[in-house]
């Protein structure tokens, strides 16, 4: 048997300019506030879509589920 071992590759850390991740953070931000309003303050009563209450029944169970109140 030879003493070769194979080449071992070294790792590289991903190098993300300053601009590219404040886009990512700043639309990553917006979706989770969407998402939050949606889930949990969205009632339809007072909704952006008026009286509609399609919204509130999509996620009706997933309100139930992070705890935010409704009935």
């Amino acid at each position: 048997m030879s003493g070769l071992s194979a080449p071992t590759a070294i790792p590289t850390p991903v190098v993300l300019p300053v601009s590219k991740a404040v886009v990512w953070l700043v639309g990553t931000a917006l979706v989770a506030l969407a998402v939050y309003y949606f889930i949990g303050v969205d009632q339809g009563a007072y909704s952006v879509f008026g009286k509609d209450m399609h919204v509130h029944e999509f996620v009706h169970d997933a309100r139930h589920f992070l705890g935010f109140p409704c009935h």
